[in-house]
């Protein structure tokens, strides 16, 4: 049946938000064919929502209102009442049809940026993987909706280890900005036991650098744990994975290489690079699935990244 224009152009709001908003990501999604590629801009689209009412500048009462609403349309996604009027929407409905997605786990990430506005510190690191498996492992849930997967039930676990990596990536990345709006993320536990004072707005003090050697050395470990799910995937979304992990891994070496760094700037890649990472990431995938045949098999970090 043809596609009406409404849902073509929902569609195509859908990936200009996660083309412009979502860059890292981005150069994972492109690697997707286009049916998966349009659903899983709708499911970003609508993440890219969640975290914008977070992050924004509306007062923290009207943040929570926002949230409340944003759950409310994920519970009305298939109702008759259904805004029709919101692309977004009408493209998450769209590709939740075509694609088992979950998406109950919105809530999840609603939960975690619940958490974000009220303003929450995490005494050890027990509850800031919580508040990461909220964040950003359902986005690894979700994702793999889209994706497919010969084995669902080893699959999810290692989806939300890979979300937990890269929330913990981003973290780390955005220590200075987190501190300037009034947050701290890193693990009481862990601030104390390197001596050092994360104080928002003020004093920042003791021995940084090991602090954020610590995290990275934490990050690889959930990294190598999440990148087991990549050959229970199809090619291209292996390819799609490995250029999203490819990507926050080499960020994370790179804060690793200049860990103090993350006080004066924000650490990024370049285009270049980006692209260089999404090119080996579908080079792998490529590989994997001539050598096993469509098998699933095991693979190390260096094989993909």
């Amino acid at each position: 049946m043809p596609e009406s224009a409404t849902l073509a152009a929902a569609y195509r709001e859908c990936e200009l938000i996660t083309r412009s908003q979502a860059k890292n990501f981005f150069y994972g999604i492109a690697l997707l064919p286009p049916p998966k590629r349009r659903a899983l801009c709708a499911v970003y689209a609508f993440a890219r929502r969640i975290d914008d009412i977070g992050d924004g500048t509306m007062a923290a009462t009207d943040k929570i209102t926002a949230l409340e609403q944003a759950r409310a349309s994920i519970r009305a996604l298939h109702c008759a009442a259904a805004d029709d009027a919101d692309p977004v929407l009408v493209a998450l409905r769209d590709a939740a049809r075509r694609f088992p997605i979950p998406v109950g786990v919105f809530g999840e990430l609603i939960d975690g940026c619940e958490a974000d506005v009220r303003g929450a510190r995490y005494a050890t690191f027990g509850e800031l993987e919580h508040y990461c498996r909220c964040v950003a492992g359902s986005i690894g849930r979700l994702s793999l909706g889209v994706f497919g997967s010969r084995d669902a039930d080893s699959a999810q676990p290692l989806a939300d280890a890979l979300g937990v990596a890269l929330q913990i990536t981003n973290i780390l990345r955005d220590v200075r900005e987190d501190l300037a709006s009034g947050r701290v993320y890193l693990p009481a536990e862990d601030i104390e036991q390197f001596g050092c004072v994360l104080d928002p707005g003020g004093e920042i003090s003791g021995d940084l650098s090991d602090l954020m050697w610590f995290e990275v050395r934490r990050a690889r470990q959930w990294y190598a744990t999440g990148l087991r799910l990549l050959p229970l995937l199809d090619r291209r979304s292996a390819a799609c994975t490995g250029a999203m992990a490819g990507i926050y891994l080499r960020l994370l070496e790179h804060i690793s290489a200049a860990p103090l760094a993350v006080l004066e700037r924000r650490v990024s890649l370049p285009p270049a690079e980006k692209a260089a990472v999404a090119v080996r990431a579908l080079a792998a995938a490529a590989r994997l699935g001539r050598a096993t045949g469509g098998r699933p098999a095991g693979a190390g970090r260096e094989g993909w990244l």
